[in-house]
Formats: structure tokens, sequence, C-alpha cells
């Protein structure tokens, strides 16, 4: 029997045109420029087939050039697209050479990340004229860990005690690279609550060049993050060689490493430092929320350029690999969100008249 082919039109001229029109239209659209540009873009990741690179404000070598360039070998595979990784240094002024480049000329395309200092946002509260940031308006992708700081002094340094560096006419020598770094806020703390006496050598460019200032003599103390101190050499090697020593930490609790160790909180009690004075020490030791090493991005990102970057970035830090790799060299973690660094540094840039006066007589002198 043979076979009836049956249309379900009921006019089959006119029904064969449309759909032969309706088909023709679909190709058309299909190929138009634009909807294959979209479909493209719907499928291929952002980050495809780009470099990200990683400005870091200080020198080769320094703890925070290495820590960026560990944690870039493993970012690139969270990101969709696998994007490539370069770091770059750019250091001066305690990083802030760095920050200012990151928020006023790096392109605002999720293509630039930084590691900058910390505490830099109290250069921005006293209105130093070389800050050209606003602190919260960073995109802020995470830190590796909070910091605390210490201060540490060359063994054959003649201030045996720590009222020595309270009644001192000759403060021992402290190197610093500027304002916004350790080096340069702490031994200024130090002095405004405890009576400590530090002069302050600053414009270093980075860490390699404070540590050859320590071995040459021309400096005597600095202060540091622990971490930093615990992490890199020549620390721990200069410890065991019996050639520096830790004075004071400046955390509220001894760390287990520094448990001979005096803390601020201590000394003031000795001191019997007023109530008014150690709310400003806070303050400013606040600061170590941050990181010594926080992470951030250009102002401008879009939503989900901040969301991929953030969450690449707490994927890294979970990395079995990457915290095998820092358990080896004696680092750690303990990580706070680029989420949270975001609320606090709205939090920490709006201070009442009284601080920022305190602030800018502890960091001008």
């Amino acid at each position: 029997m043979a076979l009836q082919l049956i249309t379900p039109f009921k006019n089959s001229k006119v029904q064969t045109f449309n759909f032969l029109g309706f088909l023709l239209l679909s190709v058309v659209e299909l190929l138009n420029p634009l909807n294959l540009e979209r479909a493209s873009a719907q499928q291929t990741p952002y980050y495809q087939g780009k470099t990200i690179r990683v400005v870091v404000g200080y020198q080769a070598g320094d703890s925070h050039d290495q820590w960026a360039r560990t944690y870039t070998r493993y970012l690139g595979k969270y990101i969709p697209g696998n994007p490539t990784f370069l770091v770059q240094n750019m250091p001066g002024a305690g990083g802030m050479i760095a920050a200012n480049y990151i928020f006023n000329v790096a392109k605002q395309d999720g293509l630039t990340m930084g590691t900058i200092g910390g505490a830099l946002y109290f250069a921005q509260l006293i209105g130093r004229s070389e800050a050209k940031y606003d602190w919260n308006k960073f995109t802020w992708i995470g830190t590796p860990e909070k910091s605390g700081f210490l201060v540490f002094m060359r063994t054959d340094a003649p201030y045996k005690t720590l009222d020595d560096l309270r009644t001192t006419n000759d403060p021992p020598r402290c190197s610093a690279t500027g304002v916004g770094s350790s080096g340069y806020d702490i031994p200024r703390v130090l002095e405004d609550t405890v009576g400590m006496k530090f002069k302050v050598i600053s414009g270093y460019p980075g860490g390699a060049d404070q540590d050859l200032a320590m071995e040459r003599g021309e400096v005597q103390c600095r202060a540091f993050t622990i971490d930093a101190f615990f992490g890199r050499e020549p620390f721990p090697t200069w410890v065991k060689k019996g050639f520096v020593r830790v004075i004071i930490q400046m955390e509220r609790k001894r760390h287990p490493k520094l448990q001979d160790v005096p803390t601020l909180w201590e000394l003031m009690d000795q001191y019997k430092v007023p109530e008014a004075k150690r709310r400003l020490a806070t303050v400013y030791l606040n600061s170590g929320l941050f990181g010594s090493r926080p992470i951030v991005s250009t102002p401008g990102l879009t939503a989900e350029q901040a969301k991929i970057l953030r969450e690449a970035y707490v994927k890294t830090l979970r990395d079995p690999e990457f915290l095998d790799e820092i358990t080896k060299r004696g680092w750690t973690v303990d990580a706070v969100s680029g989420e949270d660094l975001q609320v606090l540094a709205k939090e920490v840039t709006t201070q009442p008249p009284e601080v920022i006066d305190w602030l800018k007589k502890l960091l001008t002198k």
C-alpha cells in the first residue's frame, strides 16, 4: 500500500510559504552578528585568555612579594577562564606608591590586583598630600591573616631594659619605609603611650634594604609584623645566632612564640597609662585587622568581577597544595574576607575629630 503524505496545513501553498519564511527569518536572526556576539559572550568567561597583574608595593623577596608569588600560582584555577597572573613590584613609601597607582592609574577592568600596607589609611585620615586614594573605595579582595606587631633590636645595642628606652638621651635608630608602615608608626605609638624613645629613619625602599641597614649597624631596631618576623629569612637565623632579640609585642595576650616578651598592654598597666591613651592606641592597633598584606583591586569593578576574585581568593587559601606549601614555609592563614574588609574600610575611615587630631600629632612629629 502506498504511503500518503499528510500535511497538517489546511492550505498547503500558503502554509508552506509561511513555514519557509519563518525558517528563513530564524536563520537570519541566528546569524545576526549582535546575537552571535551575545552568545559568544555567554559561553566565553570574561577572564579567559586574559592576564591579571598583581602589583606588590614592596621589593622582590619581601614577605609581601613572597606571598603574592605563592598565591598567584593557585588563584587562576579558581577563576572561570583560568587567567594567567603577572606579579609586578612597585616599592616605595610603605606601599603608598602602589596604592596610588592601583586607585588612580590602573584600568578598572578587574585585571589589576595589588598588595599594599594595611595601615595606609592613616595617611588619608591625617590629610597627607601624597595619599591620593580613598581607602573605602578600593575593591577589597581579602587578607591572608590578621597581624600583630613587635619591635626587635640588635642584641649589642646598649639598651638592656625597657626602662633604658624611656630614660635614654640617645634613642635607638629604627628603620622604616614611611608613614603608614609599622616601622614608622609603632615606635611613635610606643613613645606616646609608655614613653619609649626611638629615632625613626624612614625612606628605605623595602625590607631588603632595612635588613642590610641592620646588619651594617646603620639602625639598631625595627617594628615589624609577628608573622613576617617568623616567616622569612634572615630573622629566624638572626634569632638563632643571637644577633637580634624581640623587646616588645603589641598583642593583647602574649603570642605563643613570644611567651617571654611583654605586651604593650602589660606595660600600660605597669606605667598606669590613662584610659584615653589606651583607647587611642587601640584605634591604631585595629589596623592589624587588615593584616600586613591585604589584597585590593581598583574601584569600579562590577559586582560579578568582585565576587569572582573574592571567591577565588578564599578557595585558594583553602587549597590543600597551597596550605602544604605555606606550612613548609612557616606561614599561617587567619583570613579575613573581602566583604568584611570592605565594611571595615568604611568604619576605620570614619573617625571623630579628636582621634584624627591625635593621629596627626602622632604621625607628623
